[in-house]
């Protein structure tokens, strides 16, 4: 009852705090998880984070979610630029949707710059390092609650 959320993970962000730590920060994937299931306890949410590196598996994920969870929080990573697929899922959800990027894709590759999902998402954030997963939490809890 509008309080049960997932957020999803695409392809290498489980590898946070190894990789381009420019772009995505020394925060690790453990970490974020855990920084990301305080926050919603404190706030109430009942929060499930999910990583997978397979398209399909995403795909899977977003579709069972439709009978599960109030609202999603993705990261597609770069699923965002390519998976229609993805894109086809999230459409179906008719929930709020949260887009997230750790880095600001339109400060980076001309290729980042088009996210196919951001057209069937209630709204986005980029660019705010993983401290963007905790602001979108408190965005999902407030829309969920009709505080936005």
């Amino acid at each position: 009852m509008n309080n049960k959320i997932i957020i999803i993970n695409g392809p290498n962000l489980n590898l946070l705090g190894e990789r381009e730590q420019s772009q995505y920060g020394s925060t690790n994937f453990e970490q974020l998880k855990e920084n990301c299931l305080k926050k919603g306890q404190e706030i109430g949410l009942d929060i499930e984070f999910t990583q997978s590196n397979v398209e399909g598996e995403l795909v899977s994920i977003i579709q069972d979610a439709r009978k599960k969870y109030d609202g999603i929080i993705i990261n597609a990573a770069g699923f965002t630029h390519s998976s229609v697929a993805i894109r086809d899922a999230l459409d179906i959800f008719k929930k709020p949707i949260i887009e997230l990027h750790i880095s600001n894709i339109y400060k980076r590759e001309e290729f980042r710059h088009k996210s196919l999902i951001s057209g069937v998402v209630t709204g986005g954030i980029f660019g705010l390092g993983t401290d963007g997963y905790i602001l979108a939490i408190i965005s999902l809890q407030k829309t969920l609650h009709n505080e936005n």
